[in-house]
């Protein structure tokens, strides 16, 4: 049995030495460009007439202020407001852990258990001058929290800050996109090495592992997601509960990514522990063309939907489709990607919204054969000052899926 090249032929152990011996240096987020970015919500806020803005614990909380905290069913956030106070929100017994972890320190505004944080929300506003204002309330929040706040202030005005948040963290800093880059090179480098371990008789969960390791080796946490998938199970796009054992000419899908200071890498690799069919060296040249011209449609000022068309008429093309027919693209091209893994605006049909200098999102026009086998290459690209710019290279062939002898 002929291997492609990079697959198989080595050891766990020989690889994640391999990856312990890289070096991947990066700089976290600026104190000075969180202010910079309370200060472009304070233009939108304006651009609104919004009184406040209410940022609930996850990643927007994070991405205004450095606070990492989780989402629960206890209220924690801030108030950022219109004339630029930062208030944080918390239960009284978290006061100690909420100044240990924030990076913007800022008056804390405290309830204890038996009181409504809804209530405190109210009253810090009023302390403020803003009883009576129209408060943008982080979509990410539970529908409770948003309910509390509206019953227990009947007279703010509550909308979805969404389209606020996002207009602020779709375009992202270079600052971002440096550590992105080097989330994305970190995880690359663990694909290889996945790749180099496979062999007869291994399973998904083993390789899953492995990989969860293989970040480690590489400074990560471990994986913040990992999709392993052998034969039939990888023409399910997010796979089958039951783990496979890899056997000669297996299709191989693995889709993973790890995160660095909260951002997001995404990266899958298709390909054949074996010798690929006709059919699947068809597939993945039809995959293939399809990332490349969703790539080549991204182009400042088209719309955010111009690389889904692209990508589904390059697979028309290969005689796949049409639309989101099967065989074919049953899901978007792309989606946007940061401190969420999943987030707007996306290269789907659609959403309008010009591309702009800044954007990062995943290609993925992942192609399915039912039943059979399932092809996706998944890069991601920002838009630059001229258009868009890979942040790792497509695979670049079946034969030599990570370009090693290229």
């Amino acid at each position: 049995m002929t291997l492609p090249i990079g697959v198989g032929g080595a050891t766990m152990e020989d690889e994640l030495a391999r990856l312990r011996a890289l070096s991947f240096p990066h700089s976290p987020i600026s104190s000075e460009e969180y202010q910079a970015r309370r200060e472009r919500l304070i233009t939108q806020m304006q651009a609104h007439n919004v009184g406040a803005v209410y940022l609930n614990a996850g990643t927007n909380l994070y991405y205004f202020t450095g606070l990492k905290w989780y989402a629960s069913e206890r209220l924690v956030g801030a108030l950022l407001t219109v004339s630029g106070e930062l208030i944080y929100l918390a239960p009284h017994f978290e006061a100690g852990s909420i100044a240990d972890f924030w990076l913007e320190p800022g008056p804390l505004a405290l309830w204890h258990e038996h009181e409504s944080p809804y209530a405190l929300v109210g009253a810090e506003l009023a302390r403020l001058g803003l009883a009576e204002t129209t408060l943008a309330v982080d979509g990410s929040a539970a529908f409770f929290l948003a309910d509390g706040l509206r019953q227990a202030n009947p007279n703010l005005s509550l909308i979805n800050a969404d389209p606020l948040l996002t207009a602020c963290r779709a375009c992202k800093s270079p600052a971002e996109i440096a550590l992105m880059q080097t989330a994305k090179a970190k995880t690359l480098e663990v694909h290889k090495s996945a790749a180099r371990i496979l062999r007869e008789g291994i399973s998904t969960s083993e390789v899953t592992a492995f990989i969860n390791e293989a970040h480690k080796a590489v400074g990560a946490a471990g994986s913040s997601f990992c999709i392993v998938l052998f034969g039939v199970a990888t023409s399910f796009p997010h796979g089958v509960k039951e783990a496979q054992i890899l056997k000669p000419n297996d299709w191989v899908l693995i889709d993973t990514g790890c995160l660095l200071e909260g951002y997001n890498s995404d990266i899958t690799r298709s390909y054949c522990f074996g010798e690929a069919s006709d059919a699947q060296r068809h597939a993945w040249q039809a995959e293939k063309a399809a990332q490349i011209a969703a790539f080549e449609a991204a182009q400042l000022g088209q719309p955010c939907e111009a690389p889904d068309y692209a990508a589904r008429a390059e697979l028309a093309r290969f005689g796949f489709g049409p639309d989101y027919q099967l065989p074919g693209l049953p899901h978007r091209t792309g989606h946007g990607c940061g401190l969420d893994i999943h987030e707007g605006p996306y290269l789907v049909r659609g959403d309008e919204t010009p591309l702009a200098t800044g954007m990062v999102f995943s290609n993925e026009p992942m192609l399915v054969v039912p039943d059979q086998f399932g092809v996706r290459l998944e890069d991601h690209f920002y838009m630059g000052d001229t258009g868009p710019v890979w942040f790792t290279q497509p695979s670049h062939s079946l034969d030599d899926p990570f370009g090693l002898q290229a």
